[in-house]
């Protein structure tokens, strides 16, 4: 079925015409000149800002720090999609996955049974999707555990949820300041004024 799907660019944009219905999460795999970094939400391709510094440092710090920390059967990954379903697929900065899911290096996206944890830093441009659309999309989806970061005075906050079944929608269990130091999922602990430095190092 998707085979048959006309990705035809428009001639002056040069840029692929919606088909009718939206877009699929396949269709991301396939649609010419896109560019990086580009979710579906609902159907629709959401094309990202640049990054700022702090959105760079604070992913880095974020992914060296539960590569290094998390257990042997998860891995972190950064900058992969999530496939919700089929209209939604978004791209979470960082994630922790199931390291048995990794079953490709030419794989393109996991499923939301592989993620463990799900992490969005907010941007300007991303505020409401990742305040509310993407937790809604990821709790209902079943991904247990969803961190947000804010930037507060230069230096990440992170705001951490766990799923409630009886609701399936997230609760915040923890508002970290400086250091995020949890048991769960995993225990990890992050310098979150490391930005500027090597975790771990004074």
């Amino acid at each position: 079925m998707n085979a048959e799907r006309d990705y035809g660019l428009d001639e002056h944009y040069e840029w692929a015409r919606p088909p009718v219905g939206g877009w699929v999460a396949d269709d991301l795999d396939k649609l010419p000149n896109l560019p990086p970094h580009t979710e579906l939400i609902d159907g629709s391709l959401v094309l990202v800002s640049p990054q700022t510094l702090f959105h760079t440092l604070v992913m880095s710090l974020l992914d060296y720090t539960l590569r290094v920390q998390v257990p042997d059967h998860l891995m972190a990954v950064r900058e992969m999609p999530v496939r919700l379903d089929r209209r939604n697929r978004p791209e979470p900065d960082v994630m922790v996955v199931l390291r048995e899911a990794l079953f490709s290096g030419d794989q393109t996206s996991f499923d939301p049974d592989q993620v463990v944890l799900a992490v969005e830093v907010v941007s300007e441009d991303s505020r409401e999707r990742d305040r509310e659309a993407k937790p809604r999309k990821y709790a209902g989806a079943g991904i247990p555990h969803y961190w947000r970061v804010e930037k507060n005075d230069g230096l990440p906050v992170v705001y951490v949820y766990e799923l409630d079944p009886a609701t399936n929608s997230y609760v915040v269990t923890g508002i970290h300041h400086d250091k995020l130091e949890l048991t769960v999922p995993f225990d990890v602990e992050i310098d979150l004024t490391a930005l500027d430095r090597r975790p771990g190092t004074p």
